[in-house]
């Protein structure tokens, strides 16, 4: 395979166009194909190239140059037929590698079986990866865990140092919910370890919240 393979993506929601951006702001020859007109638009002045089609349409896809790509990413795991019949068009055009997101076990047992060579969850593994960094005591990332909503470690407030979760109505005040608390040990070095929030612990200013909540939320705080 070449160096910058070429990728073509089928679906403009939020995983394939955030899979298209990472790709082309590197350098990669990206192809997206979506059903949705705005979608299309809002692409008008990036470096992806982007057209207005029915992925289960093969003849779209060929049109689009999808058969001089090396990889093809089914980013539309929403629906089965629609993901499944854009891995056989994918398949009958012989891109080298098709890769294809699946909501479910079932959704990926089925798409491995019509020829997609990788099938991804990314629901699944965000929330696996996640509770690998709580568990292994490493830094938090941002993890988007659905559309406007996320989970993300911040700082303890000013206004709540001090004082438990319960006390610093931390829900209704910044419309969050905190998951866990990180907290250093006193030991050089050390990583942070983690602390089930039972809304009784007291806050301390060098501790980190690993909070849910709308991305909106979460801006705000961090402002």
């Amino acid at each position: 395979m070449k160096t910058n393979p070429k990728v073509a993506i089928v679906g403009g929601g939020r995983f394939g166009l955030t899979l298209a951006d990472a790709l082309s702001g590197n350098g990669i020859e990206v192809i997206l194909v979506d059903k949705k007109w705005e979608i299309v638009q809002s692409l008008a002045d990036s470096s992806i190239h982007a057209v207005q089609g029915d992925a289960t349409n093969p003849d779209v896809l060929r049109d689009a140059g999808f058969a001089d790509c090396d990889i093809a990413v089914i980013a539309i795991g929403e629906s089965l037929e629609a993901s499944t019949l854009a891995t056989i068009h994918c398949k009958d055009l012989k891109i080298p590698r098709i890769i294809a997101k699946a909501d479910s076990t079932v959704q990926g047992r089925v798409l491995s079986r019509v020829g997609a060579d990788n099938v991804v969850f990314p629901d699944r593994d965000r929330a696996y990866r996640l509770a690998s960094s709580i568990l292994h005591r490493d830094p938090i990332d941002f993890f988007a865990i659905a559309e406007g909503y996320s989970v993300t470690e911040i700082p303890v407030p000013a206004d709540i140092v001090g004082k438990t979760l319960v006390q610093g109505n931390v829900r209704q005040a910044y419309g969050l919910t905190v998951l866990a608390i990180r907290r250093l040990t006193g030991e050089r070095n050390s990583p942070r370890i983690p602390v089930i929030a039972t809304g009784t612990e007291i806050l301390r200013s060098d501790d980190l919240l690993v909070v849910f909540g709308s991305d909106k939320s979460i801006a705000a705080l961090s402002d």
